[in-house]
């Protein structure tokens, strides 16, 4: 029997995220009971890195400005992923997870999933190749700062 393939509302579309399901069932996503527990310390742990980025960018300190952005967009998600109960251990399907769960309901914007995916790369870029500029750290930081601010008000809801 063939399981059906997570879905996400994308521009009006449905759209099927196999890759999703294959995060699950290879363990890169899985239910995690403390979960709802460490959701106020990792928001906390976002909003940290977003205030160090923007020190950082002040000081023109491109590179770690955009990693330590692309960080408060990760651990933003990652509150999100323990909002709902699960765990990550891969980045790649964290971002799945957002489309999933997140767009998938209309809770987040799917140009801010692409913000993260964007930040991804830049992170890796600046961390594993030295490419780093002001203009990318600069949105980035943007970018992050409204992640957060996505992620503060979903939690808040309760």
């Amino acid at each position: 029997m063939r399981r059906s393939c997570a879905m996400v509302l994308y521009y009006g579309r449905k759209m099927k995220l196999p890759e999703f399901d294959e995060c699950v069932r290879k363990g890169k996503i899985v239910r995690f009971p403390a979960a709802k527990k460490l959701v106020t310390k990792e928001l906390d742990v976002a909003k940290e890195d977003l205030i160090t980025a923007q020190k950082s960018i002040k000081q023109k300190d491109y590179k770690w400005a955009t990693i330590q952005a692309y960080y408060a967009m990760f651990h933003a998600a990652r509150t999100l992923l323990y909002y709902k109960g699960y765990r990550e251990k891969s980045h790649y399907c964290l971002i799945l997870a957002m489309k999933s769960f997140y767009v998938g309901e209309g809770t987040l914007e799917m140009r801010l999933v692409e913000a993260l995916q964007m930040a991804k790369a830049l992170r890796e870029g600046a961390d594993y190749e030295n490419t780093f500029d002001a203009d990318s750290a600069r949105v980035l930081i943007e970018q992050a700062g409204e992640f957060v601010t996505t992620a503060v008000k979903v939690v808040s809801k309760k």
